[in-house]
């Protein structure tokens, strides 16, 4: 199997680590055209894959539960994007005040 874009997509992840670490990210998994990984953040407990498309030259991201069955995707991620797209349907998406939830639940403000 060839890793290459795991290892890729691993490095966009990490260029912003605070946000990707706020997610519970666990169980990394490599995929020939991507990566899979456990997650479990404040709107979502279950898997995020992200798979290159090469027609689009972009990412699809896939939300699954966890019988990893798909509870939502997103089409034509492009990299500089990938994190916050993830970020907005694991972690905040607007539908709450993130900031006073996370001083509330671990007594620090963000």
């Amino acid at each position: 199997m060839d890793t290459r874009m795991a290892e890729y997509i691993m490095v966009i992840l990490k260029s912003r680590i605070n946000i990707m670490w706020s997610w519970g990210c666990k169980n990394f998994v490599a995929l020939n055209d991507g990566l899979q990984w456990h997650v479990q953040g404040y709107l979502m407990n279950g898997y995020v894959k992200v798979l290159y498309n090469i027609a689009t030259d972009a990412f699809d991201v896939y939300f699954l539960n966890n019988k990893k069955e798909l509870v939502k995707k997103v089409e034509e991620v492009y990299l500089d994007n990938l994190v916050d797209v993830i970020d907005y349907n694991v972690e905040k998406d607007g539908s709450f005040d993130y900031g006073k939830r996370v001083k509330e639940q671990y007594s620090i403000s963000i």
